[in-house]
This record gives C-alpha cells, sequence and structure tokens, in this order.
C-alpha cells in the first residue's frame, strides 16, 4: 500500500493517525495489486465492482516519461519525477522519499504545455534540495511507461473507491517490461476497505500486493538497480499511549517491514532480504505472544500461524545463505590453503533450489492473502473483535501498566529456562533462544516508555550480545545437516572441503561455548528496568 501527499484532503494512516497535510497538499491512499497478462478482463466484471460502481467508467491512454539526471541525482535521495500526458493535458509530478511515514511521501502536481520538465513550478522552498540545486536542462528522460488505464469510482457502503485496470509497458532504451495491475485508491472512508476488495479480488485470480512503485520497476529495467534490504523503523510509542494504540502502531511497523522486503527476497538480489522479512515475521508473531494472554483475540492466532507458515518458507533460504556468507566465508579467509571451490558451487546449487522454491511461495495467493488480512488487521483494529468486555478494558489501559507485567513474565520465563545452564543441550538452548529473542523483542518495543532509565539500554545490550551467542551456536549445529545433504555427491575435493568445515566448526564451538556460558552469567547478574 502506498500513501502519497498532493491537493486535496488529510487522510488517516494505519495507526488510525490523522496524517499533517499542509495547505495545498493531497493525502493519498493506494493499494497496489500485481496481475497476470488476460486477466484484467474478467477481473472488471466482478460483482462488487457492476454492483457499486457509478457507471462504466472511462478509458484513458496514459503515456509517461520519467527524468533524472545523468548521474541519477534524483533516484539516489529517493526522489522521482514525471510527466504524464492524458489527451490533450500534460502533468508535471515530483514525489520525495517517505518521511517518518513509511507509506508517506508529500508530492507535487503541477499543469504543463508538453513533455519538457519545468523545475520552475514547483515550490522550491518546500521541495529542497537536490531538485532546488538543478536546472531544467540537467535532466534527461530515463524511461517510459505507455498505459492504458480503464478508472472507475466505486460508491461503497462506507468508502469511496476508485479502481483502476492499468495495462501496457514500462519503456527503457531497447528493454520492456510488460505492466498489468490494479490500482485501488482511497478517496474517502477507512483505508480498510481496499484491503477487503483487495481480498474478494484475489478470489477470481492469482494477484500479488505490489511493493513497488512504477518508478522504482523503471529505475530497475533501465539500469539494473537492485533495491536494498530494510530494517525496521523505530517504534514511536509513548507512555501517553493505551494498549490499542501500541498494538497498531507495532502491527502496522512489523507490516510495513514485511512488504518492504518482499520483492527483495523476491529477485533474490539480496541475501538481506529473505532475513528481513524473517525478523519482520518474527517481530510479528512476538507481538501476539505478547498479548495474547491478556487479550485473546481470535485474529492473533490467526496471524501467528500464517506469519509461522511464511518464515517456514523462508528458512532454507536463510540457512544457505547464512552457510555460505558466514561460514565458509570465514573458513576460506583463515584457511586459505584449502581449495574451498567444489563447496562453493555445491552450496550455490542449493541456495540456487532455495530460491527458486522461495519465489513459487512468495507469488502463491496464500502469501498474497496473508499480507493483505495484516493490512485488513491494522486499519480495522481487527483484535478487537471476539473478545470480551475484560479484555477490551486492557485495550484502555495506559501501556506502561502492562509493559511491565509482560516484560516480568518474559524475563522470569527466560531465567527458569536458562537454569542449570552449563547442562543445556543444544535443543534446550535453541528454546531458551526463543525464550530470549521474545523478550528481546518486547524490550526493544517498550524501550521508548523507559528512555529516562540509564539501565533499559544496557539489559537491551546484554540481551542482544547473549542471543547473537546462542544463534551462533545453533548456526553450527544448523550446518552440520547442510554439510550432510552436500555429502551425497561424489567429489573428493568437495568431502576433503566438508571436512574442513566439520573440524573447524568442533573447534568454534568450544570458543563459543566459553563466550556462550560469559554472557549467560553477565544477563543473569542484569536488573531489571522496569517498574521502578
Amino acid at each position: 500500500m502506498e500513501i502519497s501527499l498532493n491537493a486535496r484532503q488529510p487522510v488517516v494512516s494505519d495507526s488510525g493517525a490523522a496524517l499533517a497535510v499542509r495547505p495545498g497538499e493531497q493525502a493519498e491512499i493506494e493499494l497496489k495489486l500485481l496481475a497476470p497478462q488476460g486477466a484484467l478482463e474478467q477481473l472488471r466484471e466482478m460483482p462488487v465492482i457492476v454492483q457499486h460502481a457509478r457507471n462504466r467508467g472511462a478509458f484513458r491512454r496514459l503515456e509517461t516519461v520519467y527524468y533524472d539526471t545523468p548521474e541519477r541525482l534524483l533516484f539516489q535521495h529517493g526522489v522521482s519525477l514525471r510527466v504524464r500526458r492524458s489527451g490533450k493535458h500534460f502533468i508535471q509530478t515530483l514525489k520525495l522519499p517517505n518521511s517518518g511515514q513509511p507509506l508517506t511521501r508529500r508530492q507535487w502536481e503541477t499543469p504543463l504545455d508538453d513533455f519538457s520538465p519545468d523545475l520552475a513550478r514547483l515550490p522550491a522552498d518546500e521541495v529542497g534540495d537536490p531538485v532546488t540545486t538543478l536546472t531544467n536542462e540537467a535532466l534527461v528522460p530515463v524511461f517510459a511507461t505507455r498505459i492504458r488505464r480503464h478508472a472507475r469510482q466505486l460508491d461503497l457502503p462506507d468508502a469511496s473507491v476508485e479502481i483502476a485496470f492499468d495495462e501496457g509497458m514500462i519503456e527503457a532504451g531497447g528493454r520492456q517490461q510488460v505492466l498489468s495491475e490494479i490500482e485501488l485508491e482511497l478517496k474517502s472512508g477507512n483505508a480498510g476497505i481496499l484491503f477487503d476488495l483487495g481480498t474478494q479480488l484475489l478470489d477470481a485470480a492469482p494477484l500479488q500486493v505490489g511493493t513497488r512503485s512504477k518508478a522504482e520497476r523503471g529505475y530497475a529495467l533501465a539500469f539494473d538497480v537492485v533495491r536494498p534490504a530494510a530494517k525496521a523503523e523505530p517504534f514511536s510509542i509513548t507512555a501517553e499511549h493505551v494498549v490499542d494504540d501500541v498494538i497498531a502502531v507495532l502491527m502496522g511497523t512489523c507490516w510495513h517491514h514485511l512488504l518492504k522486503n518482499h520483492a527483495v527476497a523476491e529477485e533474490g538480489s539480496d541475501p538481506e532480504g529473505v532475513h528481513q522479512m524473517r525478523v519482520a515475521l518474527r517481530r510479528l508473531r512476538t507481538i501476539c505472544a505478547l498479548f495474547r494472554r491478556d487479550i485473546p483475540s481470535p485474529a492473533f492466532q490467526t496471524v501467528n500461524s500464517e506469519a509461522r507458515w511464511l518464515m517456514q518458507q523462508l528458512g532454507p533460504a536463510r540457512e544457505w545463505d547464512v552457510f555460505a556468507e558466514t561460514t565458509v566465508a570465514r573458513l576460506a579467509a583463515a584457511a586459505p590453503d584449502v581449495d574451498f571451490g567444489s563447496l562453493r558451487e555445491a552450496v550455490e546449487r542449493q541456495r540456487k533450489s532455495s530460491y527458486a522454491a522461495l519465489q513459487t511461495v512468495l507469488a502463491d495467493p496464500r502469501c498474497s492473502r496473508f499480507l493483505l488480512s495484516l493490512g485488513h488487521l491494522v486499519e480495522r483494529r481487527s483484535w478487537r473483535n471476539e473478545i470480551d468486555c475484560e479484555a477490551l478494558a486492557v485495550l484502555s489501559l495506559p501501556m506502561p501498566t502492562l509493559a511491565n507485567k509482560i516484560l516480568a513474565r518474559l524475563h522470569r520465563k527466560a531465567l527458569r529456562r536458562g537454569a542449570h545452564f552449563r547442562r543445556l543441550n543444544i535443543d534446550a538452548q535453541h528454546d531458551l533462544r526463543i525464550d530470549l529473542k521474545k523478550l528481546r523483542y518486547a524490550a526493544e518495543f517498550f524501550l521508548p516508555l523507559y528512555a529516562t532509565h540509564a539501565s533499559a539500554r544496557r539489559y537491551a545490550r546484554r540481551l542482544a550480545r547473549l542471543q547473537t551467542s546462542l544463534g551462533r551456536a545453533r548456526d553450527i549445529a544448523s550446518s552440520r545437516i547442510l554439510l550432510d545433504a552436500m555429502r551425497q555427491e561424489d567429489q573428493p575435493a568437495l568431502h576433503l572441503a566438508i571436512g574442513a568445515v566439520a573440524g573447524w566448526q568442533a573447534r568454534d564451538q568450544i570458543a563459543a561455548a566459553r563466550t556462550l556460558r560469559k554472557r549467560w552469567r553477565r544477563f543473569k547478574a542484569t536488573p531489571a528496568f522496569w517498574g521502578r
């Protein structure tokens, strides 16, 4: 889903807070769905569209040219500049990068006489650098889109939505990419309706949630630009927030984090994409676990179940990434005389196979349905449904009251799990690691509530180090399974390299165990920072 600001009305964001919109700007909320070629004709005639459309809608041919400097200065600053022709009219649009809100973009539109951009027509004091430092002569066309759009206005019981069916092409030099997508733009009402519509459309065709703008896809086509993975945004909660608002903020931030890395993971261009998706899903599951004891909403169980499924699908690709990028890379640097060529080739074959399977999963309607349902959950705050009066009362409590209770409970559980630490086997250590992850994420979620407590960050830091050491021990155990998978290949050089890895890890495990025990003692001695 994409939110951009232009020149119309203020809207409400995912967490329910009004977006700050300056006079003369517009707030636009839009959900993009990618469709297979040939599917749009069928989708246009779906009952939900036919029944609520004002009329047959309008067909337009849109020709758009995107501009930048030869050095791609605008792109480097997250800015896009385009000129679009619709009939006899030309509109120049400038979009600035996200600021604060993960889905919010400020946008200005100005009329032009032709396809030549005119930066002087933009408000220099608002758009800022690098746009104000450029002249029109510094800009060159970088790619174009040619689209046939069928737009219809839908008047639904609690919202007004424009649905646009776009078919066409992105063109960059001699390259072309087919474009077939649906854009749902909220005109009034609650944004949850977009996800209701998206889910109904998904019932009729295998759609995917679009997480990249046309500009991002155009730059990728023109310059082979690889979108980097994105880390989670900080959680902006305060002691004044009630529990209901905090759940919305936490869930919304995890959802944005997931969306930002979906395309990166699907492309397989950056291993960090899969890792960040798993982080987002793990945090999402932690949020469900933190709150479902006091707020036993069926929505938490549903989200946890689907997030667990997707995490499992991402697992093999992540394991091979870690093995290649960490284990093999470290050993190759430490033992330059050993030939790891056969091992690297075998690992790369396994990685490619795992990513091919992952691409199928991420394109599956089940994944799209999960992303849509998660957006719907955030917008509608569906965790309020099917709970009793006592749980509803918890949602109105100040967050610090419940945060103290949650952190104390998780801390006690981790200490119990880690009792007799030296005697824990690898499976017991893994169980402890899971509990510590929940505790760490909870501490990170609620850290803004304890900003004045000097011990809070020290606690979080020691907890993170302990979790890292447990993760290292787990990676060693997991890599043994991966090594066994490659032993089936009959290559002497490969088996020699596998033996070197196994020997190195046996030595590494001894050192890791010493560090792990030391970090556990430090964590146990760290006083709690909550409830003071």
